[in-house]
């Protein structure tokens, strides 16, 4: 396990908003807190930044964070970052585009309208990235291990 970094506190008061205080006493109200690399290495490199988005603090791991910092850091990503992971693909309406899929989800099931092929993007040898027509972004986290009718689908937009 990493050490802790314990030269800075966060804060989040009742309305949601994150207060930084860092170990010189240096207060920063209303920070965000992003990811580098939120799809392609989601767990590794984190930023605090300030409303400007000026870097106030750097970290590479949840592990270098005190318990309490962890929940503030997990609460607050998970309200800014919404991209479903699609693990199936139950039916579609048309191999034309646009076409209008029926989908399962990690957040339950759904349907995203697919405008171009230029849609879905690769952000891996495994992992795909679809926009859908709402700007909606899906997240499939490793094509090869979806389903048959999944997989094909999937190489007739690619």
């Amino acid at each position: 396990m990493k050490d802790l970094i314990i030269n800075f506190i966060l804060e989040k008061d009742i309305l949601g908003n994150i207060r930084l205080v860092l170990a010189d006493g240096q207060s920063h109200n209303q920070v965000r807190i992003i990811r580098a690399f939120p799809i392609s290495n989601p767990e590794n490199g984190f930023s605090i930044v300030n409303q400007d988005g000026h870097e106030l603090v750097w970290f590479e791991s949840f592990d270098q964070l005190s318990a309490e910092n962890q929940q503030i850091v997990h609460s607050s990503l998970e309200q800014i970052e919404f991209i479903p992971v699609i693990s199936k693909i139950t039916s579609l309406n048309t191999y034309a585009l646009p076409s209008i899929w029926d989908i399962e989800t990690d957040r339950g099931m759904t349907k995203l309208k697919l405008k171009t092929e230029q849609d879905i993007r690769r952000v891996s040898s495994e992992a795909l990235l679809i926009t859908d027509a709402n700007g909606i972004q899906y997240l499939i986290k490793n094509r090869k291990t979806l389903d048959k009718f999944s997989k094909k689908v999937l190489d007739r937009f690619m």
